[in-house]
């Protein structure tokens, strides 16, 4: 729908101007239930209609902010310029994302309730959080000639979008790191409280760790893109993660030691983080190569279909093997066999997805002398069909 989207606006700035109120709306009717809060079934279905409500206004918003990169840049310099910034901006947000839970919905043991202020916050960040995606949408370019294209139908577009080599290999690796990565964020929780045994503000320096990590080295790798190219830079970062999740497992036991492991796995996922971006918007326009149309949305909705899956198999394959090693979920304090379940968990699994992507990924084609000459091939189409554009629009009398 949003690569077909014919508008004076373009294809995509009408859906993140429009979109963002009820964005704002249903991101504070999250936390804010409109049900009675003593009523189970009430509550249940409640939550079940607001995130479809959400996750709705989210993928229609997400699909195209995903994918903006592709569409404002075409070469991997330009493109890993913004993704620093994107990065270092977004690692703002995931700290807020980590610190908020800690300060706000932790208390002392016995309390009930959660802290009155909590509702406020989640409020204010929404209504901040949405005008931000309403006013940059005044501020972003948009490829309008791409609207005098006539757009493939649903059928062929997904047909022609699995014949694309490139993407589907790429996309197993996306999906491979997404399982890791789902482990990370929901083991590193089990790792905290039971292994290394943190509480209060400590128990988020293991995650400030990596998360300065990619911080740091964001620039570093954009550097690096610039003189090997995105694809070695994004198998180096595989590689580091991995190395960083194995040492994990000798090295976690103790916050003194896991620190190494921690701030490895930071680089390597600052690596991923900076590429990961610019390898799928390369895989499109190997598509508009061969189609000779542009679907960046198309794309970034085919990659959510084949990777949405790979968070419940992340989950699910730490909850399995915290629970095969005798995990018990009500007790304060674990096991050994339960301890290293978590270790398991939370470091060999990830090491074995990470590195495997970074084996698949040595399979990946579109890199070297050859391909930078397809992009500057793409980019004179681009300036030919922005030709045609303007002709069109001043006999249209619109200019």
């Amino acid at each position: 729908m949003e690569d077909r989207t014919k508008s004076r606006w373009g294809r995509r700035i009408p859906y993140l101007r429009f979109g963002a109120p009820v964005y704002c709306i249903f991101f504070i009717l999250i936390w804010y239930p409109l049900v009675d809060i003593t009523n189970e079934m009430a509550l249940f279905l409640y939550l079940l209609f607001i995130l479809f409500a959400f996750d709705t206004i989210f993928t229609i918003v997400g699909l195209i902010t995903y994918s903006l990169p592709a569409e404002m840049a075409i070469s991997s310099k330009e493109r890993a310029s913004l993704l620093v910034y994107s990065t270092l901006i977004g690692a703002i947000g995931y700290i807020v994302t980590y610190v908020l839970p800690v300060l706000l919905l932790t208390g002392e043991e016995g309390s009930t309730g959660i802290d009155p202020s909590f509702i406020i916050v989640m409020i204010f960040i929404g209504i901040i959080c949405s005008l931000v995606l309403f006013i940059s949408s005044y501020f972003i370019k948009d490829y309008k000639f791409v609207q005098l294209e006539e757009p493939l139908g649903v059928i062929e577009a997904f047909k022609e979008t699995f014949k694309n080599k490139p993407f589907l290999i790429f996309e197993t690796t996306v999906f491979a790191m997404l399982v890791a990565q789902t482990i990370l964020l929901t083991a590193i929780f089990y790792y905290i409280a039971f292994v290394l045994k943190l509480s209060g503000f400590l128990s988020i320096i293991p995650i400030l760790l990596v998360i300065l990590m990619i911080f740091a080295f964001v620039y570093v790798f954009s550097k690096l893109i610039q003189k090997y190219g995105v694809k070695k830079v994004y198998i180096l970062g595989l590689i580091l993660t991995g190395l960083g999740f194995i040492s994990l497992f000798i090295l976690g036991w103790s916050l003194n030691t896991a620190i190494i492991s921690l701030i490895l796995i930071g680089i390597g996922l600052s690596a991923v983080v900076i590429t990961v971006q610019i390898i799928f918007a390369d895989t499109v326009d190997y598509d508009e190569v061969r189609t000779g149309k542009r679907r960046e949305t198309t794309y970034s909705g085919i990659e959510a279909l084949l990777t949405k899956p790979a968070i419940s198999l992340g989950n699910w394959l730490f909850l399995i093997t915290i629970s095969y090693f005798g995990f018990q979920e009500t007790a304060r304090t674990q096991s050994d066999s339960a301890l290293l379940g978590i270790m398991l968990g939370l470091s060999i699994i990830p090491a074995i997805f990470v590195l495997l992507s970074a084996i698949v990924m040595k399979f990946y084609p579109l890199d070297g002398p050859e391909w930078l000459e397809q992009k500057l091939k793409l980019n004179r189409i681009h300036e030919e069909k922005e030709k045609e554009y303007i002709k069109y629009l001043k006999e249209q009398g619109k200019i």
